[in-house]
């Protein structure tokens, strides 16, 4: 699975899939659960890189004083939205909002898709922001929000 990344805004981000061959309706249902499975992760703190005290702590974590103020004390770092998964071929693609959460979300579903991709059904690319040529994204969802929000007033 290939990976590459284009201009990423973590408010308005389009994460695309391309697949070897057309996803079956169980195969997009798999692929929809790792998204949102990490999206519901994202959404509770998951990826708060300012809060990594296991990982920080080396390979020995028995015994391990975890610091409840420490963990208290860091920034929120919370997921906002995510959109419906669309398929064209053998493309897939979602719009996400991971407001706040640290770049180490992305990482993490990067390995989960590398995974996938050996096990179920094969991810030939994932692309990570930006727009496909082939298939036009509509206006920007925050955009369309801030439009919404300006009109009401």
């Amino acid at each position: 699975m290939k990976v590459e990344f284009r201009e990423c805004d973590f408010f308005d981000l389009w994460i695309w899939l391309e697949f070897s061959t057309l996803p079956s309706d169980m195969e997009q249902q798999y692929i929809e659960e790792v998204f949102n499975s990490w999206f519901f992760l994202g959404k509770l703190g998951g990826f708060n890189a300012e809060n990594l005290q296991v990982q920080d702590s080396g390979l020995d974590i028995s015994y391990m004083d975890y610091n409840e103020d420490a963990a208290d004390n860091s920034m929120m770092a919370l997921m906002h939205n995510m959109g419906e998964f669309e398929y064209n071929g053998v493309w897939a693609r979602c719009w996400l909002d991971i407001g706040t959460s640290d770049a180490i979300a992305l990482d993490v579903l990067i390995n989960a898709l590398k995974q996938f991709s050996k096990d179920y059904v094969t991810i030939e690319r994932l692309i990570i922001g930006g727009e496909n040529s082939d298939w036009l994204v509509p206006r920007s969802r925050r955009t369309v929000f801030a439009d919404d929000v300006a009109s009401d007033n």
